[in-house]
């Protein structure tokens, strides 16, 4: 699964602990969100969206084939 979270936390200007942090995730995880190698529960998701003031839609999306 594709997502936006890199692009979203740089424009917060928030580091991948800082996100870690507000998600009660580690940074290693938040890592492996924003390079693809993990696709998150949907109440994760949910987090991640409210975090960002966001439809789940808006930062996850089905990766290319």
């Amino acid at each position: 699964m594709d997502n936006r979270m890199r692009e979203l936390r740089s424009d917060k200007g928030w580091s991948q602990a800082t996100l870690a942090d507000l998600l009660d995730v580690s940074r290693q995880t938040v890592n492996a969100l924003e390079t693809g190698r993990y696709d998150p529960s949907l109440p994760l998701a949910f987090r991640i969206a409210a975090l960002f003031g966001t439809r789940i839609e808006e930062v996850f999306f089905p990766g290319q084939p």
